[in-house]
């Protein structure tokens, strides 16, 4: 023992000591308090400059059952047993279950697992089950292999989650509470125990029921085998998609592995039923081997977190769904260009897909720092990028440019800033709907100092070129790059307010207007300009080609492709007159008194409208527009010489809007390959377009003009452009 412990312990003593000698004179001071609190006004409070309002708001009254979350086990008649205690009572059986009891502790145990995945504690879901406490002492095979597996299943959903580095604490709590993780045993050992529980229940499958008992039975062990079978591939899939190493062959057998677990969990849901019956009223197991309050007294002392284990039934659905999006997550490996897979993540995001999968698709795109799929460069993955959208010269084969040190060098550097900033940009896609939208806010920033040095590279190498043998132009190349993906981002982020459910109808105008006459503008422009970027590039390559070139050049003008962006460029005009179909639209609705403001003196609309829009205020590119520039141009659109401007002329311009929308989808829909999903957004979005037509023009010819009903905006067709329906 040290001497500071010594002493330490010494100090210890002498303060028990001491307070055994005290004694206290207690003082009822209730009279007192009630007569001191008659002189605060209504509404008055007591302030102490050590105990203020965050320190009440943040304060837990220790041993209060509403505060203080361990003593709700002190609650009711029962106290929770431990695994010895359970064993010794009787309420445990460790053989001689029946296969029904069986099937119902592990339906149950994964009902536990998916609301572990939806956020909830280890210690109110999966250890619960007393079962997993001491997996070694269960003498029943099944059960026994069962819970080992479970429990490698645990430590590898906890280690890919916690690598992928994409959950906040609303999503996902990776805390064991002291739980081992049975990592003696390995994977070898766990899928042979597991092999051996499955072949022994198929062999009992193959003996035939001669009567109703021994049908039941066969009936069981079916189920059962379902659900071991089903474990064992599980656990492989998880265990593949987590390796680094030969990712692609894995990939293959993960594959053919969630196929097999999609017809081992269909059988699951079918035979869910045949499990020992579960009180369908209680929110959480009250099955033999289960106990909610168990490790109530391991949870730190905090507010009390009401955990509802989700019923078997939707937990086995919420897992067939879950293996469906793994399936999809094995997909992106087809994708090898980052724009490709970029727009992969994105896509996969609006699914609000589980936190598991979210992870697994980051730990399969980079399982190493900076190695797309283990392999490849993220920095050469970037230049391949970069080179097919605007395809820069000084990215281009048998360009003498980068031949100069300081060029290498500011490409090299530039480069390495975009592997950081679209790493961010990739890793974001990984997180919840609502964290994106901060982390967007954040990524602008960083997007805004890569565009000032995209335009100083483009600058020094556009004079370099010049000087050089065989000059050309490189001006706004890198630049033109980057703000194509800021644009993005910036709509990214205006549109995530509608799917959150953030804006008010009577912001609706000033969203839709920024949308309409900025953003999807710019965009436009920033790709026009990279495809004619492009075309310069093919003119080049042309007229250095050699003299057999001049055949092929005759045969391509005979087939004319189109422009590699013609398709992205009538999709971003058709989302932009959607958005001044609502402009339009809302100011007559406004004009016409129908949509609610708040109170004048409890409002600015600059206020609103500057909040709405700061993270675009570090952007040079494009300019932030103010709000006085905003109120400028809008009232310079209401106001005509020739005519006043009404609202039936408002609901007119909006028909406009979405019938030239609808013209530029139905030709888009024509254009594009054969992709189920794109197919389906190109199809919700005509439907939104050809309803809000007809709507406006109902409304442009005059109905319900004279009701002030306000009308509503229904999102269920699309998440970011509603329906419109007049009440």
């Amino acid at each position: 023992m040290t001497a500071l412990a010594r002493d330490l312990v010494e100090n210890i003593h002498e303060k028990e000591m001491h307070f055994d000698q005290l004694t206290y004179n207690w003082v009822d001071i209730t009279n007192d308090f009630f007569s001191s609190v008659q002189s605060l006004e209504l509404g008055e409070l007591l302030h102490d400059e050590l105990f203020g309002l965050f320190e009440a708001m943040s304060a837990i009254e220790m041993m209060d059952p509403k505060m203080d979350a361990g003593m709700l086990c002190n609650r009711g008649n029962s106290k929770p047993y431990s695994f010895k205690q359970a064993v010794d009572s009787g309420a445990l059986k460790l053989d001689n279950l029946t296969l029904a009891e069986v099937i119902g502790i592990i339906d149950s145990t994964y009902s536990c697992i998916v609301s572990w995945l939806e956020g909830h504690s280890l210690a109110q879901t999966v250890f619960t089950n007393l079962y997993l406490h001491q997996p070694g002492q269960i003498l029943d095979k099944s059960l026994r292999t069962f819970c080992y597996a479970i429990y490698k299943i645990i430590e590898i959903i906890k280690d890919c989650i916690n690598k992928a580095m994409v959950f906040e604490e609303e999503d996902f709590q990776s805390v064991t509470y002291g739980y081992r993780l049975q990592q003696d045993i390995t994977e070898q050992k766990t899928i042979a125990m597991l092999k051996e529980v499955e072949e022994e229940l198929h062999r009992k499958s193959r003996i035939k029921p001669v009567d109703d008992e021994s049908n039941r039975e066969y009936n069981d062990a079916l189920a059962l085998y379902a659900r071991i079978r089903f474990t064992k591939m599980f656990y492989q899939t998880l265990s593949l998609m987590g390796r680094k190493e030969q990712l692609h062959q894995n990939l293959a057998d993960c594959q053919r592995l969630l196929s097999n677990c999609s017809d081992m969990m269909q059988v699951m849901i079918k035979t869910v039923s045949r499990g020992v019956k579960a009180d369908e009223l209680c929110d959480h197991p009250n099955i033999m081997g289960f106990d909610p309050m168990v490790n109530q007294r391991l949870l730190p002392p905090t507010f009390p977190r009401y955990t509802k284990i989700k019923p078997r039934s939707e937990a086995l659905e919420y897992i067939d769904e879950l293996l469906n999006r793994l399936k999809t997550v094995s997909k992106i490996t087809g994708y090898t260009s980052f724009h490709g897979a970029l727009d992969f993540f994105l896509e996969f995001s609006r699914q609000s897909p589980c936190i598991l999968s979210r992870s697994m698709l980051q730990i399969v795109y980079l399982p190493l720092t900076n190695r797309v799929f283990g392999t490849q460069s993220f920095g050469d993955v970037l230049r391949d990028a970069a080179r097919a959208f605007i395809a820069p010269p000084a990215l281009m084969p048998k360009i003498t440019l980068l031949q100069n040190h300081q060029a290498k060098d500011y490409v090299d550097g530039f480069l390495g800033h975009c592997v950081c900033l679209f790493g961010s940009l990739v890793q974001l896609s990984g997180h919840n709907r609502a964290r994106q939208r901060d982390k967007l806010a954040h990524l602008l920033e960083d997007f805004a100092a890569l565009q000032d040095e995209a335009e100083r590279v483009d600058s020094y190498l556009h004079t370099l070129s010049l000087k050089s043998d065989t000059p050309r132009p490189h001006l706004a190349y890198f630049g033109t790059w980057i703000l194509y993906h800021t644009l993005r981002v910036m709509v990214m982020y205006l549109l995530s307010g509608f799917e959150l459910e953030l804006y008010s109808v009577h912001e609706y105008h000033y969203i839709f207007w920024y949308l309409y006459e900025f953003l999807y503008g710019w965009l436009m422009s920033a790709i026009t300009r990279a495809d004619s970027f492009l075309m310069e590039q093919d003119i080049h390559s042309e007229t250095h080609k050699g003299r057999g070139a001049k055949k092929s050049a005759k045969n391509k003008k005979k087939k004319s492709t189109p422009r590699p962006y013609s398709l992205e460029i009538l999709m971003y005009q058709a989302m932009q007159n959607i958005c001044g179909g609502y402009y339009k639209a809302l100011m007559g609705f406004r004009m016409d008194k129908k949509i609610p403001l708040p109170e004048s003196q409890f409002d600015s609309e600059r206020v609103r409208y500057e909040h709405r829009l700061l993270p675009f205020a570090s952007l040079l590119t494009p300019p932030p527009v103010p709000y006085q520039e905003f109120l400028d141009m809008t009232s310079g659109q209401m106001l005509n010489r020739d005519e006043t401007v009404t609202s039936e002329k408002q609901y007119l311009a909006g028909c406009g809007h979405f019938h030239q929308a609808r013209n530029m989808l139905e030709s888009a829909l024509s254009l594009y390959p054969a992709n189920v999903h794109t197919v389906n957004q190109i199809n919700d979005l005509l439907k939104v377009s050809k309803t809000n037509f007809i709507v406006l023009k109902l409304l442009a010819g005059g109905h319900k003009k004279d009701s002030t009903e306000p009308p509503i905006f229904d999102f269920s067709c699309h998440q970011h452009f509603p329906l419109i329906k007049l009440a």
